[in-house]
Protein backbone atom coordinates (compact mmCIF):
# COMPACT_ATOMS: atom_id res chain seq x y z
CA UNK A 1 0.00 0.00 0.00
CA UNK A 2 3.22 2.51 -0.74
CA UNK A 3 3.63 3.38 2.75
CA UNK A 4 0.06 4.50 3.50
CA UNK A 5 -0.94 5.38 6.91
CA UNK A 6 -4.31 3.58 7.85
CA UNK A 7 -6.27 4.72 10.34
CA UNK A 8 -9.46 4.83 12.07
CA UNK A 9 -12.20 6.90 13.93
CA UNK A 10 -12.54 3.92 16.47
CA UNK A 11 -15.22 5.41 18.71
CA UNK A 12 -17.28 3.81 15.94
CA UNK A 13 -15.93 0.11 17.16
CA UNK A 14 -16.09 1.07 21.12
CA UNK A 15 -16.60 3.39 23.80
CA UNK A 16 -13.54 2.35 25.49
CA UNK A 17 -10.26 3.13 25.10
CA UNK A 18 -9.39 -0.55 25.26
CA UNK A 19 -11.82 -1.74 22.88
CA UNK A 20 -10.73 1.08 20.66
CA UNK A 21 -7.21 0.21 20.96
CA UNK A 22 -7.83 -3.50 20.26
CA UNK A 23 -9.31 -3.14 16.88
CA UNK A 24 -6.84 -1.09 16.02
CA UNK A 25 -4.45 -3.99 17.03
CA UNK A 26 -6.83 -6.60 14.86
CA UNK A 27 -6.36 -4.65 12.12
CA UNK A 28 -2.31 -4.52 12.19
CA UNK A 29 -2.62 -0.18 12.63
CA UNK A 30 -1.21 1.56 14.93
CA UNK A 31 -2.57 5.61 13.67
CA UNK A 32 -6.06 6.68 15.24
CA UNK A 33 -8.41 9.88 14.78
CA UNK A 34 -9.50 10.68 18.19
CA UNK A 35 -13.26 11.76 18.41
CA UNK A 36 -14.47 10.47 21.55
CA UNK A 37 -13.47 7.69 24.46
CA UNK A 38 -15.89 6.85 27.23
CA UNK A 39 -18.69 8.51 25.43
CA UNK A 40 -17.05 11.71 26.17
CA UNK A 41 -15.63 14.41 22.88
CA UNK A 42 -11.71 14.54 23.54
CA UNK A 43 -12.15 18.26 24.48
CA UNK A 44 -14.05 17.76 27.03
CA UNK A 45 -12.03 14.77 29.01
CA UNK A 46 -10.68 16.22 31.89
CA UNK A 47 -6.38 16.56 31.81
CA UNK A 48 -5.96 14.28 33.81
CA UNK A 49 -8.09 11.48 31.59
CA UNK A 50 -6.81 12.80 28.64
CA UNK A 51 -2.84 12.19 30.13
CA UNK A 52 -3.76 8.61 30.27
CA UNK A 53 -5.29 8.72 26.68
CA UNK A 54 -2.13 10.21 25.25
CA UNK A 55 0.35 7.21 27.77
CA UNK A 56 -2.11 4.32 26.54
CA UNK A 57 -1.33 5.77 22.91
CA UNK A 58 1.80 5.74 23.27
CA UNK A 59 2.43 2.39 25.19
CA UNK A 60 1.37 0.82 22.19
CA UNK A 61 2.69 2.71 19.72
CA UNK A 62 -0.14 4.26 18.15
CA UNK A 63 0.00 8.34 16.80
CA UNK A 64 -3.30 10.41 16.78
CA UNK A 65 -3.45 11.76 13.22
CA UNK A 66 -6.16 14.08 14.15
CA UNK A 67 -8.40 15.42 16.50
CA UNK A 68 -12.32 15.30 15.45
CA UNK A 69 -13.80 18.47 17.04
CA UNK A 70 -17.56 19.46 17.13
CA UNK A 71 -16.38 23.39 15.90
CA UNK A 72 -18.59 24.26 13.11
CA UNK A 73 -20.31 21.21 13.30
CA UNK A 74 -24.34 19.48 13.48
CA UNK A 75 -24.97 20.72 16.51
CA UNK A 76 -23.43 24.05 16.47
CA UNK A 77 -25.16 26.70 13.81
CA UNK A 78 -23.66 30.09 12.38
CA UNK A 79 -25.92 32.04 15.22
CA UNK A 80 -24.65 29.27 18.59
CA UNK A 81 -21.83 31.01 20.82
CA UNK A 82 -18.59 31.27 18.92
CA UNK A 83 -17.03 31.04 22.26
CA UNK A 84 -17.79 27.28 22.82
CA UNK A 85 -15.46 26.70 19.33
CA UNK A 86 -12.91 29.09 20.64
CA UNK A 87 -12.52 27.32 23.89
CA UNK A 88 -12.91 24.05 22.46
CA UNK A 89 -9.66 25.13 20.28
CA UNK A 90 -7.97 26.06 22.88
CA UNK A 91 -8.05 22.80 24.39
CA UNK A 92 -7.62 20.69 21.52
CA UNK A 93 -4.56 22.71 20.70
CA UNK A 94 -3.20 21.63 23.85
CA UNK A 95 -4.28 18.58 23.53
CA UNK A 96 -2.47 18.64 19.69
CA UNK A 97 1.01 19.30 21.29
CA UNK A 98 0.64 16.32 24.14
CA UNK A 99 0.16 14.02 21.41
CA UNK A 100 2.45 15.36 18.11
CA UNK A 101 -0.78 15.59 15.87
CA UNK A 102 -1.14 18.44 13.78
CA UNK A 103 -4.50 18.57 12.73
CA UNK A 104 -7.81 19.02 13.67
CA UNK A 105 -11.26 18.61 12.02
CA UNK A 106 -13.85 21.44 11.72
CA UNK A 107 -16.88 21.95 9.60
CA UNK A 108 -18.49 25.11 8.27
CA UNK A 109 -21.69 25.67 10.71
CA UNK A 110 -24.77 25.02 9.40
CA UNK A 111 -27.28 28.24 8.80
CA UNK A 112 -29.65 28.81 11.41
CA UNK A 113 -32.27 30.97 9.10
CA UNK A 114 -29.64 33.98 7.88
CA UNK A 115 -29.71 34.84 4.44
CA UNK A 116 -27.05 33.48 2.13
CA UNK A 117 -24.41 36.25 2.09
CA UNK A 118 -24.54 36.79 6.10
CA UNK A 119 -24.44 33.06 6.42
CA UNK A 120 -21.34 33.07 4.00
CA UNK A 121 -19.93 36.35 6.03
CA UNK A 122 -20.12 34.73 9.43
CA UNK A 123 -18.57 31.69 8.34
CA UNK A 124 -15.86 33.11 6.66
CA UNK A 125 -15.00 35.57 10.01
CA UNK A 126 -15.02 32.87 12.59
CA UNK A 127 -13.28 30.38 10.33
CA UNK A 128 -10.61 33.15 9.88
CA UNK A 129 -10.50 33.53 13.30
CA UNK A 130 -9.80 30.05 14.18
CA UNK A 131 -7.08 29.50 12.17
CA UNK A 132 -5.40 32.32 12.86
CA UNK A 133 -5.26 31.17 16.39
CA UNK A 134 -4.39 27.54 14.79
CA UNK A 135 -1.44 28.63 12.84
CA UNK A 136 0.18 30.38 16.06
CA UNK A 137 0.10 27.04 17.57
CA UNK A 138 1.53 25.17 14.19
CA UNK A 139 -2.07 23.30 13.82
CA UNK A 140 -3.85 22.77 10.68
CA UNK A 141 -7.83 22.80 10.46
CA UNK A 142 -9.05 20.59 8.28
CA UNK A 143 -12.71 21.68 6.66
CA UNK A 144 -14.70 18.45 5.94
CA UNK A 145 -17.47 18.29 3.36
CA UNK A 146 -20.38 17.79 5.49
CA UNK A 147 -22.34 20.22 7.78
CA UNK A 148 -22.05 24.26 7.29
CA UNK A 149 -21.99 26.52 4.66
CA UNK A 150 -18.80 25.25 2.24
CA UNK A 151 -20.08 21.48 2.95
CA UNK A 152 -21.34 20.20 -0.21
CA UNK A 153 -19.95 22.93 -2.93
CA UNK A 154 -16.35 22.98 -4.24
CA UNK A 155 -16.87 26.80 -5.09
CA UNK A 156 -18.22 27.30 -1.69
CA UNK A 157 -15.39 25.29 -0.15
CA UNK A 158 -12.31 27.55 -2.22
CA UNK A 159 -14.09 30.53 -1.79
CA UNK A 160 -13.90 29.72 2.30
CA UNK A 161 -9.85 29.41 1.52
CA UNK A 162 -9.77 31.79 -0.86
CA UNK A 163 -11.15 34.22 2.22
CA UNK A 164 -9.55 33.44 5.00
CA UNK A 165 -6.19 33.25 3.29
CA UNK A 166 -4.44 31.18 5.56
CA UNK A 167 -2.04 28.28 5.40
CA UNK A 168 -4.00 26.82 8.51
CA UNK A 169 -7.12 26.07 6.93
CA UNK A 170 -7.06 23.34 4.04
CA UNK A 171 -9.74 20.60 3.15
CA UNK A 172 -10.85 16.99 4.84
CA UNK A 173 -12.39 14.93 1.89
CA UNK A 174 -14.62 12.05 2.96
CA UNK A 175 -15.26 9.66 0.01
CA UNK A 176 -18.96 9.06 1.39
CA UNK A 177 -20.65 12.25 2.03
CA UNK A 178 -21.76 12.97 -1.05
CA UNK A 179 -24.00 9.92 -1.83
CA UNK A 180 -25.20 10.47 1.95
CA UNK A 181 -25.89 14.15 1.77
CA UNK A 182 -27.42 13.99 -2.18
CA UNK A 183 -24.68 15.61 -3.97
CA UNK A 184 -21.54 13.86 -6.21
CA UNK A 185 -18.39 13.64 -3.91
CA UNK A 186 -16.53 12.58 -6.83
CA UNK A 187 -17.33 15.63 -8.58
CA UNK A 188 -16.44 17.85 -5.57
CA UNK A 189 -13.06 15.84 -5.38
CA UNK A 190 -11.97 16.72 -9.38
CA UNK A 191 -11.92 20.35 -8.00
CA UNK A 192 -10.43 20.71 -4.51
CA UNK A 193 -8.11 17.27 -4.57
CA UNK A 194 -4.83 19.68 -4.47
CA UNK A 195 -5.91 21.58 -1.37
CA UNK A 196 -6.70 18.05 0.65
CA UNK A 197 -4.35 17.15 3.84
CA UNK A 198 -6.78 14.31 5.37
CA UNK A 199 -8.93 12.13 3.98
CA UNK A 200 -12.24 10.08 5.87
CA UNK A 201 -13.35 6.95 3.92
CA UNK A 202 -16.83 5.53 4.12
CA UNK A 203 -18.98 4.40 1.22
CA UNK A 204 -22.82 4.53 0.62
CA UNK A 205 -25.93 3.63 -0.71
CA UNK A 206 -28.61 5.98 -0.63
CA UNK A 207 -28.68 6.83 2.98
CA UNK A 208 -27.04 3.43 4.24
CA UNK A 209 -23.44 3.00 5.08
CA UNK A 210 -21.63 -0.08 3.81
CA UNK A 211 -18.36 -1.44 3.70
CA UNK A 212 -15.79 1.05 1.54
CA UNK A 213 -16.03 -0.38 -1.71
CA UNK A 214 -19.51 -1.86 -1.80
CA UNK A 215 -21.44 1.54 -2.60
CA UNK A 216 -22.14 4.85 -4.63
CA UNK A 217 -19.07 6.71 -3.72
CA UNK A 218 -16.46 5.76 -6.21
CA UNK A 219 -14.32 5.05 -3.22
CA UNK A 220 -11.26 3.59 -5.66
CA UNK A 221 -11.81 6.11 -8.44
CA UNK A 222 -11.63 9.07 -5.06
CA UNK A 223 -8.08 7.31 -4.06
CA UNK A 224 -6.45 7.35 -7.55
CA UNK A 225 -7.47 10.69 -7.92
CA UNK A 226 -5.71 11.72 -4.64
CA UNK A 227 -2.98 10.07 -5.26
CA UNK A 228 -2.62 11.26 -8.62
CA UNK A 229 -3.01 14.94 -7.50
CA UNK A 230 0.06 14.25 -4.76
CA UNK A 231 -2.40 13.20 -1.44
CA UNK A 232 -0.04 11.66 0.97
CA UNK A 233 -1.99 11.94 4.37
CA UNK A 234 -3.42 9.11 6.46
CA UNK A 235 -6.25 7.38 5.40
CA UNK A 236 -8.81 7.48 8.03
CA UNK A 237 -11.88 5.16 8.43
CA UNK A 238 -15.22 6.69 9.63
CA UNK A 239 -17.75 3.41 8.19
CA UNK A 240 -20.72 4.49 9.93
CA UNK A 241 -21.60 1.12 9.86
CA UNK A 242 -22.04 0.98 13.41
CA UNK A 243 -22.80 4.31 14.85
CA UNK A 244 -23.67 8.00 12.73
CA UNK A 245 -22.50 9.95 15.93
CA UNK A 246 -25.02 12.92 14.53
CA UNK A 247 -28.10 10.78 15.07
CA UNK A 248 -27.05 8.25 17.57
CA UNK A 249 -24.14 7.89 20.32
CA UNK A 250 -24.90 4.03 20.47
CA UNK A 251 -23.50 1.68 18.73
CA UNK A 252 -24.75 -1.41 17.00
CA UNK A 253 -24.68 -5.02 18.14
CA UNK A 254 -21.21 -6.61 16.91
CA UNK A 255 -19.53 -2.75 16.23
CA UNK A 256 -16.28 -3.71 16.78
CA UNK A 257 -16.32 -6.84 14.21
CA UNK A 258 -18.43 -4.43 11.66
CA UNK A 259 -15.56 -1.85 12.07
CA UNK A 260 -12.75 -4.38 11.44
CA UNK A 261 -13.75 -5.90 8.16
CA UNK A 262 -14.90 -2.34 6.83
CA UNK A 263 -11.30 -1.52 7.62
CA UNK A 264 -10.16 -4.99 5.73
CA UNK A 265 -12.34 -3.64 2.59
CA UNK A 266 -10.58 0.05 2.94
CA UNK A 267 -6.94 -1.93 3.40
CA UNK A 268 -7.62 -3.90 -0.11
CA UNK A 269 -9.15 -0.98 -2.00
CA UNK A 270 -6.37 0.78 -0.90
CA UNK A 271 -3.94 -2.08 -2.49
Amino acid sequence: MRGDVLAGITDEAAHDLPGQLAVLADLGWSAVELRSVGGVPVADLSDRAFTDVAKALSDRGVTAVCLASRIGGWARPVTAPFDDDLAELDVLLRRCDELGTRLVRIMSYPNDGLAEPDWRDRVVARVAALAEIAASAGVVLAHENCAGWAATSADRALELLARVDNPALKLLFDTGNGVAHGYDGFALLERVAPHVVHVHVKDAVGDRFVPPGRGDARVADCVALLRAAGYAGAWSLEPHVSLQPHRSGELAPGAAAAFTGAGRAMARLLR
